[in-house]
């Protein structure tokens, strides 16, 4: 099994920065692919941004292309989101994924999941 736990998450202005960042433990070495999600109250979760497991092929949502920068070491089994001129409808609870083949956008492909960390963008 693979245990994923994110941070970072806060209360930040619209228009700041935050990065939020997920370690992952247990079988950490099976993961290939990880990636970011999103729920907002009241909305589906939606798929923010992929990476792979060399770094060399990244996924964003049109929404947050150009504002948000997915990142990972493998070294540390970390993967990171830096979000940047963020805007009150970033607002959600914020879930890192794995998974042991390729990467990608669907969450139905993603085998591990973790908790969730609130992001609040105030106007």
């Amino acid at each position: 099994q693979v245990q994923l736990v994110e941070s970072g998450g806060g209360l930040v202005q619209a228009g700041g920065s935050l990065r939020i960042s997920c370690a992952a433990s247990g079988r950490a070495f099976s993961i290939r692919g990880m990636g970011w999600f999103r729920q907002a109250p009241g909305k589906e979760r939606e798929f923010v941004a992929a990476i792979s497991w060399s770094g060399g092929s990244i996924l964003y949502a049109d929404s947050v292309k150009g504002r948000f920068t997915i990142s990972r070491d493998n070294a540390k089994n970390m993967v990171y989101l830096q979000m940047g001129s963020l805007k009150p409808e970033d607002t959600a609870v914020y879930y890192c994924a794995a998974r042991p083949k390729g990467f990608g956008s669907r969450d139905e492909d993603y085998d591990y999941w973790g908790q969730g960390t609130q992001v609040t963008v105030s106007s």
